[in-house]
């Protein structure tokens, strides 16, 4: 499976758009999981295996070859993984999302709650 691109057609767009090709890229299976794994310390190809779940290193391999070829990730000197500075820049483009899943995680613990005591 090809790296998604800007300006050629990926799942949801047929005129890639720069979005969708994102999203595309993305919405791949352990895609975002690399990242966050890579947002605080590089890590070599078999401890980032470990910190996925151990994912089979033929889907890691390809991961990190679609997130290298977009700019998303590097290697070091020592041929441990990092993330690339377009990597932390996405990260901290992402960095609202999380914020709205933690109110989003805050609002169904309350209504579970409510949930709960009208229940008893």
């Amino acid at each position: 499976m090809a790296t998604p691109k800007p300006g050629k057609p990926v799942r949801g767009s047929q005129t890639g758009r720069p979005i969708m090709a994102l999203l595309d890229l993305l919405g791949r299976r352990w895609a975002l999981r690399i990242l966050w794994e890579l947002r605080a310390e590089c890590l070599g190809f078999r401890a980032l295996q470990d910190r996925c779940d151990a994912m089979s290193p033929s889907v890691l391999s390809q991961r990190l070859r679609e997130l290298q070829d977009a700019g998303i990730v590097q290697q070091n000197e020592g041929g441990s993984y990092i993330l690339a500075q377009e990597g932390i820049d996405l990260l901290q483009a992402l960095a609202p999302f999380n914020d709205w899943a933690l109110r989003w995680a805050e609002r169904e613990r309350l209504s579970h709650e409510r949930d709960s005591k009208l229940t008893s």
